[in-house]
């Protein structure tokens, strides 16, 4: 029997594994080994996260191919680890809500006191200027999937980011060159993980490497 293929999922800056628990859940009844990683996020750099968590989590895979279920941040800390390493039997990467061309909110917010203590150094690192990290950090080249959120439960962030945007970050800036697939979604950037169609999304990529699409009802 094949060995099962492993998931790493990596939630984004302030938040914790359980954010990612009902993923975790559903990926595991679908047959995966899943590794829901907590790490502290507002701690460390963007470059210092990507050394320390990712190696972990790869330890802990079994034999299978690897796979990445991100949610915003998290999809960096891969980027950044992929810009500096080779992972033998990376398969796929799913994306969701990442700034991978940064974040006006940190932008025109990050001077402000208090956005430094909350969302730490790797917060201050996602503007959208090009010593931005994520702007640092070149094209895709390996099989990615992203998904965006279309809709804001914040409506005083979203003022600050131009075009649709999911509270956090605009749909054009979650799409990085080389991306296989890019999806636009009626869900939000804090809760997109927790979506059920969403998750949806993540497993039919996972298993064929494309989104569903569907077709309207006449």
């Amino acid at each position: 029997m094949a060995n099962p293929e492993n998931v790493i999922l990596l939630h984004g800056l302030a938040r914790s594994a359980s954010s990612m628990k009902r993923m975790e859940q559903c990926l595991i009844a679908q047959g995966y080994a899943v590794i829901n990683v907590d790490y502290p996020s507002r701690h460390y750099p963007i470059e210092v996260l990507a050394e320390k968590v990712i190696p972990q989590a790869l330890q802990q895979c079994g034999d299978g191919e690897i796979s990445f279920v991100t949610h915003s941040m998290g999809g960096i800390l891969v980027r950044q680890y992929l810009s500096k390493h080779k992972i033998a039997r990376l398969n796929k990467v799913v994306m969701l809500g990442p700034p991978n061309k940064g974040s006006e909110v940190v932008d025109k917010l990050g001077k402000f006191p208090g956005f430094h203590l909350l969302n730490g150094d790797a917060g201050m690192q996602l503007g959208t200027g090009k010593l931005s990290v994520p702007n640092q950090l070149g094209q895709a080249d390996f099989n990615l999937g992203i998904i965006a959120g279309t809709q804001s439960i914040n409506w005083l962030l979203s003022l600050l980011i131009p075009g649709k945007n999911d509270g956090k970050v605009s749909v054009e800036r979650t799409r990085l060159e080389g991306m296989k697939e890019h999806l636009e979604m009626n869900t939000t950037h804090p809760f997109m993980m927790k979506n059920d169609k969403v998750i949806e999304q993540v497993i039919y990529y996972l298993q064929t490497g494309k989104f569903r699409t569907y077709q309207l009802k006449k």
